[in-house]
């Protein structure tokens, strides 16, 4: 026999469906704000995402701040819009109550300054002017101790090099498939590619140097003895099967050699946003265990 439902029972099962699509939304918790932040060096103003806790609002406390960094081809938004799960952002920034930043790096920029492209200055724009900007707009710890800085590919690359090259500003770094030898003749990528790449450097860095690291300057393995002394605390890893695993494996080796502390994984997977939706929440568990030695983490 057919069952028909009271209006009252249809109204009620209506109002609390409501409810509990409101409680979702509610315990999303985290926000995004979008700023503009000036390149002095540029002399423009670029995007950044800036991802709060559930408790900023209703807080007088100070956050520390993880600045993550996007790869190559990519933008400020990526980390936001690309990993399987697009919340996972805000569900780190609600977990550790920290501030995360993902800003703007230009798609090739490599995050160093250029000495031959007047255009390309990211090192300065992210070690100086975004976390000046950061600090002046949101309540942060504002210190080295509550600041970190980790990336994706060319953005591991960056974490590792603005680190070691402003260990005054960041004391822990994080690296996943990091791009850590601009040597392309070290990558497991098409020839094609890799003269691409090639081009790209040279016309931000000059001619490479002849050796196994051609910018030794401006590669992760060629500031293995910054990273001995600096005290920033290092983790990074990459997938088995990604084209920079050698690359990761040579950083890894000379950390050994010198004696320098660090924390290195290799897991399976490649160069995709899968495996870089795994491992972050890996990679903030390090860094906020950091943040928590630092005394700078408060968690209710």
């Amino acid at each position: 026999m057919e069952t028909t439902l009271s209006t009252n029972t249809k109204y009620f099962r209506f109002i609390l469906l409501s409810a509990l699509v409101v409680l979702h939304i509610c315990a999303s918790g985290a926000s995004v704000d979008t700023i503009f932040v000036k390149n002095n060096a540029l002399k423009e103003s670029l995007p950044t995402a800036v991802v709060l806790p559930d408790s900023y609002a209703d807080s007088n406390r100070e956050y520390p701040v993880l600045y993550l960094l996007h790869g190559g081809s990519g933008s400020f938004r990526d980390w936001l819009t690309k990993t399987p799960d697009r919340n996972l952002l805000h569900d780190l920034s609600d977990r550790y109550q920290i501030i995360i930043v993902t800003p703007e790096g230009s798609s090739l920029g490599y995050y160093f300054d250029s000495p031959l492209n007047e255009k390309s200055q990211y090192e300065s724009f992210i070690a100086v002017d975004v976390v000046a900007e950061i600090d002046a707009t949101f309540r942060t710890v504002g210190e080295r101790k509550g600041r970190a800085i980790a990336g994706l590919s060319m953005g591991g690359h960056g974490a590792f090099f603005i680190s070691a090259r402003h260990p005054d500003v960041f004391c822990v770094a994080g690296s996943m498939s990091g791009v850590m030898n601009l040597n392309t003749e070290t990558w497991k990528v098409p020839k094609e590619f890799a003269d691409m790449r090639k081009k790209t450097f040279a016309e931000l860095l000059g001619a490479p140097a002849e050796g196994i690291i051609s910018y030794p300057d401006y590669s992760a393995v060629g500031l293995t003895e910054n990273m001995k002394t600096n005290n920033v605390r290092l983790i990074f890893d990459c997938g088995v099967d990604d084209f920079l695993i050698e690359t990761n494996r040579m950083l890894h080796q000379k950390l050994l050699d010198n004696g320098t502390a660090h924390d290195y994984t290799e897991r399976p997977g490649g160069h995709t946003w899968e495996y870089w939706g795994n491992a972050l929440p890996y990679q903030v568990l390090f860094i906020t265990n950091v943040f928590r030695e630092n005394g700078v983490l408060i968690q209710d």
